[in-house]
């Protein structure tokens, strides 16, 4: 069992860079590998990239990449998000997810997942 709590969220002009965190508790973390979706109002769920267990590798949407960073420490039981050069189509609520798949871009295929934090980017 994991339970994953995200923070950092706010408001940001585009343009501008803005970090969000995901804190997990439990067994195991190290195992897993640690997804980022967003969902923006009135539109599905969708992946932003993951991390495998090993943090050597990631993974990222066509959408963000070369713009979002996802980094984890599994000492501390962390997921980072960050995001830079941010854009109003990046707002929405951001997840952090966790699967025992590995490299998974299915929200299908993540087992855990946190209560999101909102991240809005004002034009």
């Amino acid at each position: 069992q994991v339970q994953l709590v995200e923070s950092g969220g706010g408001l940001v002009q585009a343009g501008g860079s803005l970090s969000v965190s995901c804190t997990a508790s439990g067994r195991s973390f190290s195992t897993y590998t640690m997804g980022w979706f967003r969902q923006a109002p009135g539109k599905e769920r969708e992946f932003v990239g993951c991390i495998y267990y090993s943090a050597v590798s990631a993974y990222y949407a066509d959408s963000v990449k070369g713009r979002f960073t996802i980094s984890r420490d599994n000492a501390k039981k962390m997921v980072y998000l960050q995001m830079n050069s941010l854009n109003p189509e990046d707002t929405a609520v951001y997840y952090c997810a966790a699967s025992r798949s590995i490299g998974t871009t299915r929200a299908q295929m993540y087992d855990y997942w946190g209560q999101g934090t909102q991240v809005t980017v004002s034009s």
